[in-house]
């Protein structure tokens, strides 16, 4: 009775649910309800999207407006549809770039960029919003579109209470308290136990072995170091390295080469795919997601699964999966289904097992999603992709290997990956407990296996940083100097301020002590730092003095060896080979190590000498004939020169490896500061030596200080410094006007303000000088493929296949103007974006040409679902060209271009992200 009277519309809320809410859960609602935002941090499957439903339960209640936001389309499709069927269509709007509808609904899903593009323009819709769900808030980290989540945070008004959740993240109170410095009042809640245990395994054969002693189960009650490693599974590791061992070495002349391990057993069986996913169905593990780093890898897995006539699903089953993917596949063009590879996708989801990853059609995918919901897919074969935000829970998660390539080199996953992947085993509400499995690989380590599944270690890092585009918009709307203040409240600055925190209590410190050597050094005849200030000068000038003369004598003995020549006989100053030798090679210059020349010794060591042997200059003392051909390999050819060169300096007179110079006098500066010194009246005080000690400590902790003040500087106000330098490029464009006090955006600048494209200033420079006026819908539309398309490895970068005429002309035309762009920002210490990729401006045209997609596909070797992605960013970015352009042909063309574009399979996937 008292909790319904305390919080009404919670208790109203929780009665709609036939299990009683866990109490993180409850803690939440009762914050949110009393006006408060929240930060929800709990790990996958744990329940936390309920206090964002319970975020729109309370403004349907109250009679205001709640945004849902999301990081990826195909999430916000899902959560359209839950809260449909829950809350009923006329209450629930979807706003994704790709769909909108029922836009001005008072619960509206979206992606956080069109929140983000809403908050720019002003939009009225906004009128009226109480709560905004940031759903998936830890993606913030995400190098290329984690700033999109800190913009909106910092922009939403006031009145708006934000509900944030994200995974379980090591820095939670951190990020918390940041929320509570730019939204006001916010109450940080994690949750660290899995409302289903996880249990965690290693498959290592036909056997699975618990990893750990005891009953670990992830729940948070004995994380740590301290979990016992399961004493079998580290035997099984102990023979597997002696197996290996055994069998990389070789047999001695007559013996037998071993072939079995010390207990006459035989190296580990390796199982196939089918056979992984068999033993999981025995004990009775299934419904499964295996993650295989790769989407060929995953698509292969399916295969094998096929080839092994591997059946998990009923005749019964099969009819209905079968008629569902029918259903959901009806309007796709029937001519592409073959290409699309519609029947070995369909085969497979009628015997329970299917694929997952972004090179899939969104459609198809979207049948997998739903399918293994409904306990019909039985086995999902999917890439690290499928472990953000899509609700797909599983009773057991199995990682294939415990490495995956980076884009750069194969690296090992990280503990927060490892929690990540393994987060969805176990459904709640279905299970009891949850499994993950690691596949044994030879070389496993059980214990840094255990490390991962015990190690509570994901940090959340901004990736902010300002943009051309934000720059512009956030001027326009605030003003340049309550725009610079803003950003100052990123979290990116917030964990930036917070590094300096420690900096500058330790140059308090040093401040601190500085003032005691001062103190300590003082003498009654005079100013004694002044004194110790003249010694340390004369002190860092004769330093300098002795680098310069190193220098010199560096320079002048480089210049010697690089003047000699085969035949030419020398004393080597120093190194090994010290002492008289003969050039028979003068050698290559090297950028950093200079001239390497090859010398035969009187030992007849012939040996490649660096510029460390010559200290000094070197100078011939006597020349001989080297024999055309000379081979330093051969050992009488080393012999007979060695033997005329030992004739031919029997008779030279001894020489000084060590060539001294005189020194020229002393520096005039140091003399006039040697004066200075002993005239000063401290130079005659009987403990000068002791004050010198504590002087010298002084000016050693002063530099230690003077790099703390430097750090703190390169750390503080960075995102306003480069916000100021953006600035200063858009001024030099012409986009921003006036002085920094009083700063303006131009007519141009507000046609930047509509292109949130990443090589957004190329394209609103392209768009101010005309490089596009002349195209046809399909030429822009390759020439904007340009500034979207990012080849997915470096090897595919090859000579790109491009369109001829205008549009080969306009894309020269862009990847010049980017070029002069780039020039302009180093100029200003702004780092640049990429360089625009054509790799992908050829099948932009033929699509928008009206190519098949077999066709377009072949030219491309992109997959279905890679090809429609992109086409669906290029679409995004032709209709900001519509906006910015303005009144005029190129708009007509923009918009002739998405027209074109948004056809066949791309059309029919609209609703997937």
């Amino acid at each position: 009775m008292k909790e319904r009277q305390r919080h009404p519309f919670f208790a109203g809320f929780a009665s709609l649910y036939d299990f009683t809410l866990d109490d993180f859960q409850v803690r939440a609602c009762h914050e949110l309800e009393e006006g408060r935002g929240v930060l929800v941090a709990a790990p996958t499957g744990s329940g936390k999207t309920l206090v964002g439903e319970f975020a729109v339960h309370l403004a349907l209640e109250t009679g205001r407006k709640c945004f849902y936001t999301t990081p990826i389309k195909a999430l916000s499709n899902q959560k359209f549809h839950d809260l449909v069927e829950r809350y009923g269509a006329e209450q629930v709007g979807l706003l994704t770039g790709d769909n909108t509808v029922n836009g001005e609904a008072p619960v509206v899903v979206m992606t956080t960029e069109v929140l983000r593009n809403m908050l720019y323009a002003g939009s009225h819709t906004l009128d009226g919003l109480a709560y905004v769900v940031m759903d998936e808030v830890h993606y913030l980290a995400d190098r290329d579109r984690g700033a999109v989540w800190e913009e909106v945070i910092i922009h939403l008004p006031e009145s708006v209470s934000v509900v944030s959740l994200s995974a379980t993240v090591s820095n939670a109170e951190e990020f918390g308290e940041w929320l509570q410095t730019v939204r006001g009042a916010t109450t940080t809640i994690v949750e660290e136990r899995r409302p289903v245990p996880l249990f965690q395994h290693v498959m290592v054969g036909r056997r699975l072995y618990d990893l750990f002693a005891t009953e670990f189960d992830g729940t948070g009650a004995d994380d740590g170091p301290d979990a016992q490693v399961n004493p079998e599974l580290l035997r099984v590791a102990r023979d597997d390295w002696a197996r290996h061992r055994m069998k990389d070495r070789r047999p001695k002349r007559g013996g037998k080469r071993p072939n079995r391990g010390p207990s006459g057993t035989r190296g580990v069986w390796t199982p196939r795919r089918s056979d992984v996913v068999e033993q999981l169905d025995r004990a009775a593990l299934l419904p499964a997601i295996v993650f295989i780093f790769s989407r060929v890898g995953c698509d292969a897995a399916v295969q094998q699964c096929l080839e092994a006539n591997l059946r998990l699903t009923t005749p019964a089953e099969r009819d209905e999966i079968v008629a569902f993917v029918e259903e959901r596949c009806a309007d796709l063009p029937s001519d592409d289904l073959h290409v699309l590879g519609y029947h070995d996708f369909l085969d497979g989801l009628s015997r329970g097992v299917a694929a997952h990853h972004a090179g899939m059609l969104p459609r198809f995918k979207e049948c997998v999603e739903e399918l293994f919901l409904r306990n019909l897919c039985r086995v999902v074969f999917a890439t690290e992709t499928l472990a953000l935000g899509i609700n797909m829970p599983a009773r057991s998660v199995v990682i294939e290997r415990l490495s995956k390539w980076n884009g750069e080199t194969h690296a090992d996953i990280t503990p927060g990956e490892y929690t990540q992947l393994t987060g969805r085993a176990g459904r709640r509400g279905i299970d009891v407990e949850g499994h993950g499995v690691v596949l044994w690989q030879p070389g496993i380590e059980p214990k840094s296996v255990a490390g991962l599944a015990s190690t509570r270690t994901y940090p959340l890092r901004s990736s902010f940083r300002p943009s051309y585009n934000m720059a512009v918009n956030l001027v326009h709307q605030f003003g340049r100097d309550t725009a610079r203040e803003l950003l100052e409240q990123s979290f990116a600055q917030f964990q930036a301020d917070k590094a300096v925190v420690g900096l500058a209590r330790q140059l308090r410190k040093a401040e601190e002590a500085l003032d005691g050597y001062r103190d300590a050094a003082a003498c009654d005849r005079g100013d004694f730092m002044e004194y110790a200030g003249l010694r340390r000068r004369i002190s860092d000038l004769e330093a300098e003095q002795a680098r310069s003369r190193r220098r010199d004598r560096r320079a002048e003995a480089e210049e010697s060896v690089e003047a000699l020549r085969p035949g030419d006989v020398i004393d080597v100053p120093s190194g090994r080979f010290a002492g008289i030798a003969v050039v028979v090679d003068a050698g290559v210059r090297a950028d950093r190590e200079g001239p390497r020349p090859m010398v035969l010794t009187l030992d007849r060591h012939a040996r490649r000498l660096s510029m460390t042997d010559f200290p000094t200059p070197v100078a011939p003392l006597t020349r001989l004939k080297v024999p055309r051909g000379f081979n330093t390999r051969d050992a009488k050819s080393r012999r007979d020169l060695a033997a005329l060169l030992q004739q031919r300096t029997r008779d030279l007179p001894p020489t000084a490896v060590e060539r001294r110079r005189s020194g020229g006098g002393e520096d005039p500066r140091v003399a006039e500061l040697r004066t200075q010194m002993r005239e000063h009246p401290c130079h005659s005080c009987p403990d000068r030596e002791d004050h010198a000690r504590w002087a010298e400590r002084w000016f050693k902790l002063d530099r230690d200080a003077q790099t703390l003040r430097r750090r703190i500087e390169q750390r503080t106000n960075t995102i306003a410094r480069r916000f100021d330098r953006i600035c200063e490029v858009l001024g030099r464009l012409d986009y921003l006007s006036g002085t920094a006090d009083a700063t303006e955006v131009t007519v141009k600048g507000r046609r930047l303000q509509r292109i949130y494209a990443e090589l957004d200033l190329v394209a609103a420079e392209a768009l101010e000088q005309g490089l596009w006026e002349d195209l046809s819908p399909s030429g822009l539309a390759a020439v904007l493929s340009c500034l979207v398309y990012e080849s997915r490895r470096a090897d595919d970068a090859g000579p790109p296949r491009l369109p001829g005429g205008a549009t080969k002309d306009a894309i020269a035309a862009t990847v010049k103007l980017w070029g002069e762009l780039e020039g302009l920002q180093r100029e200003h210490h702004v780092e640049f974006s990429r360089e625009p990729d054509l790799g992908f401006a050829y099948a932009a045209y033929r699509w928008a040409e009206g190519d098949e997609l077999d066709d377009v596909l072949d030219a491309t070797g992109l997959s279905a679902g890679d090809f429609v992605r992109w086409i669906k960013q290029l679409v995004d970015l032709a209709g900001q060209t519509a906006d910015a352009a303005g009144p005029g042909p190129l708009r007509e063309t923009a918009r002739l271009a998405v027209g074109s574009l948004r056809r066949g399979v791309v059309a029919y996937s609209s609703l997937a992200g």
